[in-house]
This record gives structure tokens, sequence and C-alpha cells, in this order.
């Protein structure tokens, strides 16, 4: 899709792109060929065109995405994706609230779509910022209000990676709410972890720090879900925009059903969590 775009290109909106596409010509390789035979659209735009069709060339040979995300509006960078896939990681944090510096992170995971890695706090998450530097593209739900400032502002690390913010792609599709009414939409299964929201990773880290080791692993199978469905939406999301264009390209295929997870959910904790958040809700009720 990346190499059909031409509304990254300076005075080209989307409007003109169409008229571009419409004229036949939909690849950056077609556009070169037209400027010999001078039958391109908008003759006052060529030299523009040309010259941004040549620098776009040769920074996706040098797959320099930040090229690219600095000319593209925020809400095409979806286009992105397929090129820009194997540098590319789906991320997701959990933290004991919504308030730094009094609350911090608990677990990070990144997903690249082949390969899981889990960050937790006192055990390995210093390590997150030499691996999160691997990447060119990260992807998250919500990320850019929530998950990169946090991790910025806790962790002292500066994210310079393109970002790629699912909530307002979804939301340009008619997709309102957080991920997981997104997820029920979809028809995603969370299976046992169903119910488990942002609260209760919150408990769990609590329970894991009063000595619980199947807290830590229920609290980092949920981050992980988080994590790994972002690539389902991802792809959901792309061949949706894709099939609203006037364009014949093919849409990328669903990622496997089932990813082998290294941690699991424990029902019997997950019971014990949504005990312990109803007491609350109903004390938190009563003394309202």
């Amino acid at each position: 899709m990346l190499t059909s775009t031409f509304c990254h290109i300076p005075n080209i909106g989307e409007k003109i792109e169409r008229k571009i596409w419409e004229h036949g010509v939909t690849t950056w390789e077609e556009a070169l060929l037209e400027f010999s035979s001078r039958r391109l659209p908008y003759p006052a735009l060529h030299h523009t065109l040309k010259s941004f069709v040549l620098r776009s060339l040769s920074h996706l040979e040098r797959e320099e995405a930040s090229f690219f995300a600095s000319f593209l509006p925020s809400r095409e960078l979806w286009r992105m994706f397929p090129e820009f896939r194997h540098h590319l990681v789906f991320l997701d944090i959990e933290t004991t609230g919504l308030n730094p510096p009094d609350d911090h992170i608990t677990t990070i995971t990144l997903f690249n779509g082949k390969e899981i890695k889990t960050f937790i706090r006192g055990v390995n998450l210093r390590e997150f910022a030499r691996e999160i530097m691997h990447y060119k593209v990260i992807v998250t739900f919500g990320g850019k209000c929530f998950d990169v400032p946090f991790i910025e502002r806790t962790l002292g690390v500066k994210l310079p990676q393109v970002h790629i913010d699912l909530r307002y792609i979804l939301r340009s599709l008619g997709f309102k709410g957080g991920l997981k009414a997104c997820e029920k939409m979809l028809g995603i299964d969370r299976g046992e972890l169903k119910g488990v929201d942002g609260y209760a990773a919150v408990l769990l880290w609590q329970k894991y720090e009063e000595g619980c080791p199947e807290a830590l692993e229920t609290l980092l199978a949920y981050n992980i879900a988080d994590t790994i469905n972002l690539e389902k939406l991802m792809i959901f999301a792309y061949n949706t925009k894709l099939s609203l264009l006037p364009l014949s390209l093919p849409p990328l295929p669903e990622p496997p059903s089932r990813i082998v997870t290294p941690y699991k959910a424990h029902p019997e904790v997950i019971q014990e969590i949504f005990y312990e958040k109803l007491r609350y809700l109903s004390q938190k009720g009563e003394n309202t």
C-alpha cells in the first residue's frame, strides 16, 4: 500500500491522490513512467510529484520509516504496516495506576509477530530500553496517551519510533470504546482471561507482591493477550481501510488463530481477583 501512496507528497491530499489513481497511476513506478508521456493530471504538481516519488523509493530502499511518518497524515500511518512489518513491534504495558511517578510499570510485553518478550518490574524491566531500540515502528492501542508517555516518564527512555495507535484507526472505522470492546466486536475470545481488565491487573500485581507467583503468571498471560491481539486488530484495520480505496491490492492474511504463550492464566487466582474487585465496588457504592 505504501508504494501506492501519494498523499504524503506536499500539496497532494487524499482528493488529488484519488484523482491520480483514477487516472490509472496506482504505484510510484507507474508514476515515473507516466512522466515521460506527460499524461499525469495536475501538470503544476509534476515536479514535486516526481521529486518525492524518487525520494520515497530511496527512503523505502533504506527502510527509513521516519521519513514516511514525517509526511503522512497520522490517520494514514496504517499504510506503512506491510512494508515495515519486519521492523515493527506490538507493545502494551501494565501499571499500578494511572499517575506516574506515584504509580509505576509492573510489566511490559513486546510481540513482533513471531516472538514474545516480557519485562517485569524488579526482574528485567531495565532490559526493555535496549530491546525496544531494535524496532523502527511500534503499534499500541491508546499508547499515544498512556503507554508511551508512561514509559518515557517512569523509565527515563525516549521512544523515537514511528507510532501507530490503533485506537484512532479503529475509531475512524466506527469502533468505539477500549481494547476489549473492539475485540468483542470482532469476535476475539479471551478464554480464561475473559473479564480481566486493567483494575484486575493492578490487583494481580498486588497479589504477586504478597507472595503469589501464580498471580504474576496470570498477569503476564493477560498482558501478553493484550499485546498479541493487537496484531489481529492491525490486520483487520489495514484490510478494512484498504477495501475502502479504489485500488486492487490484495488483503493481508489473518494471523495464526492460536499463538503459544509462555505463561498461563490461573482460574482460581482470577476468581479471587474478581471477588476482591466485586467487594471493592460494593464498598465504594455503599460509601457514595
